[in-house]
């Protein structure tokens, strides 16, 4: 995990603002450094630009701590690569994997140029950039200037996981950063996941056109679908079986998934270097390396169990549970009101079938509890860490991020609470994130079958697929690495994401069937019965000994950590923030 800031102006080195930069620093406590590009370093004397690279490490991979922006002086070439590479055209990296992504991007921009015109060549030189990064699996975001063609290429992994924004100054400057410090006017967007962006850095003339057309004369050409990317298209398949079969703990489709998230879980929960000390951090505890965001829901606790057959026994693993003290819907005051929270009574439940399933692990629930005081103390350094997204919706959910991130409450182990405040030691997060999206876990999923069927749900699914790399992970990033922490998301993995796809609908969900004696009901009269959406993680849960947890409802976080609506008023989740 990193902080990326680039600038890129005709007049001189532009630094991030004081502001920026304690930002940054936050995101990267472990290195930082600056490597500045004047025009005169452009090839064959031809005018350039004044290009400043800044980058900050939070270092979680490898023995050794790789300064960025990473410099090979054979080559000149710079990179800031805030990025897990889990794999390279199918190989996972040893070490670190910073000079990995450097070495193939910089093979890529060395590539012969066929003859062409100005316009072709630089395209061409994009693909051959969008065909190297392609081989990466994993999170990222990049900025990698090329010394010999004074290019500058910069972009998103498809699903948008990692932050990078985009800004042009009234002097026609570009700005491009992980962060902003929010005091700026709406002029930050979010880099689009959508392929690789370059700019020709000795051609491109100074501009003070509007803050859109600008963004694209500085870099006119991107390419959005490059060939032999990761996963080709995002595209679901729309078979419907003839006879569906229901969905059991035996089923092909069950078996594949629990493969699947396993070799998704591995690399990302082993290996993880020993955290440092932290203030508020018991040193009679072991340190724990990995936290789970955990609100005791299917998508979590099924990771949590996963993980716990891929780690020493040894090894703690800290669940974060976060409840907030609303006013608006609690009436009780102190402890009950965040013990009243449904987040917090799920979690409490799932966190004791853990302990049931899998007693010799010390799982430590850290429940997180936020008066309203502290939510509001917060609000300001909330919305600057989430801008540009700014209606009430995205401040209800970056709440329950921020603040779950932080890890800061009361420590539970095997039922035992400790008075004393606890902070969790761990740098990296796990989340449930995309499991709904892949698997049919919404209500609105629901409803579209109920409605139109099967045809409805496919295009329910279909939606959600298409907005995969529009979702909110930026925001989510910029909240939750404040803390010196890097989240990551086993269920979006790339070979997840392209088997979710590929596998018909009746291989994920069991809308429309009926309930029978195989498990699917809860108790003898079928009152309470497995739901139908995401059912096959429900029939992985029960394979996995979590009866309970095979039952949860879908809750959205807003709602089960009570963010929602905090305030009096008419507001709704789409209302713009004042």
């Amino acid at each position: 995990m990193c902080g990326i800031f680039c600038s890129v102006s005709r007049h001189c080195h532009i630094l991030p603002s004081r502001e920026v930069q304690g930002l940054l620093d936050a995101r990267g406590p472990d290195a930082s450094n600056v490597v500045y590009i004047s025009p005169e370093d452009s090839p064959d004397g031809v005018p350039g630009a004044f290009t400043t690279l800044c980058s900050t490490v939070l270092s979680l991979r490898g023995q050794v701590t790789v300064s960025q922006p990473f410099r090979r002086s054979s080559s000149g070439s710079t990179i800031c690569w805030n990025g897990e590479a889990w794999s390279i055209a199918g190989a996972q990296p040893d070490g670190n994997d910073t000079a990995h992504v450097f070495d193939i991007l910089e093979k890529a921009a060395r590539q012969p140029v066929p003859v062409m015109d100005a316009h072709e060549e630089l395209l061409y030189a994009t693909q051959s950039i969008s065909r190297a990064i392609s081989q990466v699996a994993g999170p990222y975001a990049f900025v990698f200037h090329h010394a010999v063609s004074h290019r500058l290429f910069f972009g998103r992994d498809f699903l948008g996981r990692r932050s990078l924004l985009h800004r042009i100054t009234e002097e026609g400057d570009l700005l491009l950063s992980s962060v902003t410090d929010g005091t700026i006017d709406n002029s930050w967007s979010e880099v689009e996941a959508d392929g690789v962006y370059c700019i020709d850095l000795s051609k491109r003339s100074y501009s003070r056109d509007t803050h859109e057309d600008a963004f694209h004369k500085w870099g006119e050409h991107f390419v959005a679908n490059a060939p032999h990317t990761v996963i080709p298209q995002l595209s679901l398949n729309r078979e419907i079986a003839k006879a569906p079969e229901h969905l059991t703990e035996q089923s092909p489709s069950v078996s594949r998934l629990e493969k699947l998230l396993i070799d998704s879980l591995r690399p990302r929960v082993q290996a993880i270097p020993d955290p440092p000390n932290r203030p508020g951090t018991d040193t009679a505890l072991t340190r724990a390396r990995l936290a789970i965001l955990f609100s005791g829901g299917l998508d979590c606790t099924v990771l949590a169990r996963l993980t716990h057959d891929l780690l020493p026994v040894s090894e703690p693993i800290d669940l974060l549970n976060v409840a907030f003290e609303n006013p608006r819907v609690h009436k009780a005051k102190g402890e009950a009101s965040y013990e009243l929270c449904p987040d917090r009574i799920t979690a409490r439940a799932s966190y004791a079938e853990l302990c049931s399933v899998c007693p010799d692990r010390e799982w430590r629930l850290v429940a997180i509890n936020i008066p309203y005081s502290e939510t509001q103390n917060h609000r300001q350094q909330v919305i600057t860490l989430m801008h540009p997204h700014n209606t009430e919706m995205d401040l209800s959910i970056a709440y329950a991020l921020y603040f779950a991130a932080r890890g800061t409450g009361h420590l539970e182990v095997e039922g035992k609470s400790q008075t004393a405040q606890y902070t969790t030691s761990a740098r990296v997060l796990l989340s449930g994130l995309g499991a709904d999206e892949l698997f049919a876990g919404y209500t609105r999923h629901a409803t579209a079958y109920n409605r139109n069927g099967f045809p409805g749900l496919l295009d329910e699914l279909d939606l959600d697929i298409g907005r995969l790399g529009k979702r909110n992970l930026g925001r989510d990033d910029r909240v939750i690495s404040h803390w010196s922490r890097e989240v990551r998301f086993p269920f979006l993995d790339e070979d997840i994401v392209g088997w979710a796809l590929s596998i018909t609908v009746t291989d994920k969900c069991d809308f429309g069937a009926v309930a029978t004696d195989d498990g699917d009901q809860s108790d003898a009269d079928g009152s309470k019965h497995i739901e139908h959406g995401k059912k096959v993680l429900r029939c992985l849960a029960l394979r996995l000994g979590m009866k309970q947890v095979a039952k949860e409802k879908k809750r959205a976080i807003q709602f089960g950590a009570r963010t929602a609506k905090m305030e009096t008023g008419k507001t709704k989740g789409t209302t713009l923030l004042s």
